[in-house]
């Protein structure tokens, strides 16, 4: 039984390594301009500008 969990053990290790490989390739590849990766799409950032501070007219002041 000892055996298996080594095994497994390297396993996980592969597994692991290849997953940051992955990681590189998609980050590598997410940075060329030109390419559109459908499962990194980034949430867009609201536009909206700032609200001009309306105390002045509210309050009547000078």
């Amino acid at each position: 039984m000892p055996e298996n969990n080594e095994s497994r053990k390297v396993n996980l290790a592969d597994a692991i390594k290849q997953k940051l490989e992955q990681k590189k390739q998609q980050n590598s590849a997410a940075n060329k301009p030109g390419q559109f990766q459908a499962g990194s799409a980034q949430k867009m950032k609201s536009q909206n500008n700032k609200k001009p501070n309306n105390q002045r007219r509210r309050t009547g002041g000078s």
